[in-house]
């Protein structure tokens, strides 16, 4: 179990961000343990083709048999939406022995043997680095970048705007609470709890100090981790809210060509999970019923657009007309605008509001 102990500023300097260059390489889990991921299905086998002309041996060896990445691969961001460039840059930096401590301690979670590639490599930790650094710009550049980083973009930032709402409105207890069922405070101190046995042996205290905790929403968490050495300031990673809207309106092929673009389909029985009702489709017509159902909550136009696998344009007509009707809210986010559905879009919804 790790403890964060908070002094009286250290709430205030806590903060929420998201990492480009950490969801590429936890992205790498869903290759490993696609049971596990299963909306990153379509996605990976998209990307198939052209992950196969990457540095597969090492790729595939930053994530250990039990799920564990060496630490210098994720660095923690330096402010709420860093570049990935940027982050890249931080990551080829690492001192030699602190990647040569990282690996090791990544394979040691679980007894496993390093793989060759790392075998060839831990003696050379800056050639390591080097090579780590170069493996996942190209595999970022030509995977994720082009389409799968818009639509994940947009979800964590949904995530992040809806902790802000939990913060306001139920204060520390209740945005932790909310988290993770792993995190728990009381008294200012956060709990985290892990059930992994490697983990479970280096719990320790951990004193903000004035240094800030960082919590990072990722597609590929199954629960709130944090770094196992706790050498650096302290972060926590929790599994973002949505992530099963990854696999929305998507085919393996469409993952790969980055989908169609047209008018929002209207397909599929009115009344199933995730469809409009017919009440509402009668009033506003099938394409807006649609998006004031999927907006319970927030997505931005790129988000929907890909989840629905049509063009942004389209989607981005049906929600001005439906914000002028006050059905939406807009609240900027970065360099995003997020929709959701305003109180009278959740009356006319009928879903009711988890405000």
């Amino acid at each position: 179990m790790f403890e964060f102990h908070f002094g009286v500023d250290d709430l205030a300097a806590t903060w929420f961000g998201y990492s480009p260059l950490q969801e590429t390489v936890l992205s790498l889990r869903a290759r490993r343990f696609p049971a596990r991921y299963p909306e990153h299905r379509a996605w990976t086998a998209g990307w198939q083709p052209r992950y196969e002309t990457l540095d597969t041996a090492l790729l595939d060896s930053l994530i250990a048999p039990v799920g564990f990445v060496p630490d210098f691969l994720t660095p923690r961001p330096g402010c709420p939406r860093p570049d990935f460039a940027a982050e890249l840059a931080v990551l080829a930096a690492t001192p030699p022995e602190v990647v040569r401590a990282d690996v090791l301690a990544a394979y040691r979670g679980d007894g496993s043997p390093l793989p060759p590639v790392l075998a060839g490599l831990i003696d050379d930790p800056a050639a390591l680095s080097a090579r780590a650094a170069e493996a996942l710009e190209a595999y970022w550049t030509r995977c994720l970048a082009p389409v799968w980083w818009p639509r994940a973009r947009s979800a964590l930032e949904a995530d992040i705007a809806h902790r802000g709402r939990m913060l306001s409105e139920r204060g520390a207890e209740g945005l932790f609470a909310d988290l993770d069922a792993r995190l728990s405070w009381h008294a200012g101190v956060l709990r985290l709890v892990d059930p992994h046995p490697a983990v479970r042996a280096v719990g320790t205290a951990v004193d903000v100090a004035g240094r800030g905790l960082v919590l990072i929403p990722t597609l590929f968490g199954l629960g709130a981790q944090t770094d196992i050495t706790q050498l650096g300031p302290p972060l926590i990673t929790y599994p973002a809210r949505g992530r099963a809207t990854m696999a929305e309106g998507l085919t393996a092929g469409r993952a790969g060509r980055g989908g169609p673009g047209g008018a929002i389909p209207g397909e599929g029985p009115v009344g199933a999970p995730g469809e409009p009702q017919a009440a509402l489709v009668g009033l506003i017509g099938a394409p807006r019923a649609r998006l004031l159902t999927l907006l319970e909550t927030p997505a931005s136009t790129t988000e929907l657009a890909h989840r629905l696998g049509v063009t942004p344009g389209a989607v981005s007509r049906h929600l001005g007309a439906l914000a002028s009707a006050g059905l939406l809210e807009r609240t900027r986010h970065g360099r995003s605008v997020l929709y959701r559905r305003s109180l009278l879009g959740d009356g006319l919804a009928g879903g009711g509001t988890t405000r």
